[in-house]
């Protein structure tokens, strides 16, 4: 089985690569993982990841910058509904559009919703934006692939580093959120395709479980 992780110029791509190589050991799964820019070896993977760091719009533009790479992804996730999963970003980039800096970008328009800016209060005070650090989640055990978390107890912790976030979602997409001054979506799932706005490959042992459950889950 092939694993591609999608580079396109956006992501802690070999933090990601080791995290994948442990979970799959973890897991007891034998996967080919590579790292590709190029379309046609993204067309065919049988899992894919698209991590993303920084920008919604920059990370956007990255994806159109390689001509074909748009297709590519929607054809084996949308179309194919090969087993896909976005991180931090490449989660975000799963919604409608993201809002940033007064411009709307669109999104691939997997999941239903907007990218928005985080303006988290507690007690009358702002917290601190990004959203940096560690932090547990809830889990909507209704839904199919909470599975993803299996094996991990309910104070587990992953590590979060975002300024957006996903609104105007519906309830059924919904996988996790976390409390930061406001319930923030931390998962979200849709058939084949989950995203994670936190990072699993930097969240330690937390993060290799969560990253086999979803190879298991999606085998």
């Amino acid at each position: 089985m092939k694993l591609v992780i999608v580079d396109y110029g956006s992501g802690n791509l070999r933090s990601v690569e080791n995290a994948m190589r442990a979970a799959t050991t973890f897991a007891q799964l034998p996967h080919e993982i590579v790292i590709s820019s190029d379309p046609v070896e993204v067309g065919k993977a049988d899992y894919l990841v698209l991590p993303g760091v920084g920008a919604f719009a920059d990370c956007r533009a990255g994806l159109d910058a390689i001509d074909g790479m748009i297709d590519a992804i929607n054809h084996l996730a949308w179309d194919l509904r090969r087993p896909f999963l976005g991180i931090c970003v490449g989660m975000q980039l799963m919604a409608e559009a993201g809002e940033e800096g007064g411009q709307t970008t669109p999104g691939l328009g997997w999941i239903t919703g907007q990218i928005t800016a985080l303006d988290p209060w507690q007690d009358n005070i702002r917290l601190k934006v990004p959203h940096m650090g560690w932090n547990q989640w809830i889990a909507k055990s209704s839904n199919p692939a909470a599975a993803l978390f299996s094996g991990l107890s309910n104070d587990s912790r992953a590590y979060f580093l975002h300024g957006y976030h996903l609104t105007g979602g519906t309830e059924d997409q919904l996988l996790a959120t976390t409390d930061y001054g406001e319930h923030i979506v931390a998962a979200v799932a849709r058939d084949n395709m989950i995203g994670l706005q936190f990072h699993p490959e930097k969240s330690q042992h937390v993060g290799q479980v969560i990253l086999a459950n979803w190879l298991r889950l999606m085998s």
